[in-house]
């Protein structure tokens, strides 16, 4: 899936801004390869979109419809597709990447422009499962949380989405304390071999 940076709106400034190293560090293969990948996804462009609990099919149909999708993803997975993502986080609740949400009638559902409340980070490498498990506790292993896989978790007593996306892990963290969760990442990635790109 190719990156959606929105032209419509302008770049907003990261909160990483300042405490953003390119370049590699920590404990490297004998390959001079990291471990894992640290990596600020910009342009984050994410709408929730809401049903109540009689009009869910109708609304995810419509959720479906803004991705070019043929059908919305059930509870805790995801549809990709070359235009964006659908996510469904909650039972009732689907998070759309990379694209506007649908107008919504309020008998319907809702429909909230959440882009400027979260900071995405993605985590790739052969090491990133493992990475991952010393702040979730999440079964990340292939046959527990495949490609397509979401989980809402806590990591350091703050709520955060995971999202395995055909690029990687992609972590949703409320933007307020994603600078203190990206310093701990940094840390402990350093045990691994890193790379900050």
């Amino acid at each position: 899936m190719a990156e959606q940076v929105d032209a419509v709106e302008p770049l907003r400034a990261s909160a990483l801004a300042g405490h953003y190293d390119v370049g590699k560090f920590g404990a490297l293969g004998a390959d001079g390869e990291p471990g894992v990948v640290l990596q600020e996804v910009p342009g984050l462009v994410l709408h929730q979109v809401a049903a109540w609990p009689d009009t869910v099919e109708p609304v995810g149909k419509r959720v479906a419809d803004a991705i070019g999708a043929d059908q919305a993803p059930a509870p805790c997975r995801s549809v990709s597709s070359a235009t964006g993502a659908a996510l469904r986080v909650e039972p009732l609740k689907w998070w759309l990447s990379g694209v506007r949400a649908p107008d919504m009638d309020a008998g319907q559902g809702t429909a909230l422009d959440i882009s400027h409340s979260r900071t995405r980070l993605r985590i790739t490498g052969p090491d990133a499962a493992e990475f991952l498990n010393r702040f979730l506790p999440l079964d990340l292993r292939e046959s527990a949380f495949p490609v397509g896989s979401v989980a809402s978790s806590v990591l350091h007593h703050v709520g955060v989405t995971l999202w395995r996306s055909p690029s990687g892990y992609e972590v949703f963290i409320p933007r307020g304390f994603a600078l203190s969760l990206w310093q701990g990442f940094i840390e402990v990635a350093g045990q691994f071999g890193a790379e900050v790109r």
